[in-house]
């Protein structure tokens, strides 16, 4: 729980005084789109793993 607060201040502050709303929302969606792929190759590691993927 600490720790999402930690990374939604961080969001906030990272945000806060971009001056161009396209920009601002430019880089929300980069942002969005980083952690959703980031999380997939989390999850196709995890996947390889379970499922007895042979690591030569």
């Amino acid at each position: 729980m600490v720790k999402s607060i930690i990374l939604k201040k961080v969001y906030l502050e990272a945000f806060k005084n971009l001056g161009n709303q396209l920009v601002k929302n430019g880089f929300k969606i980069y942002f969005w789109a980083c952690a959703v792929l980031f999380i997939l190759v989390l999850y196709a590691f995890v996947f390889r793993l379970t499922t007895g993927f042979v690591w030569d």
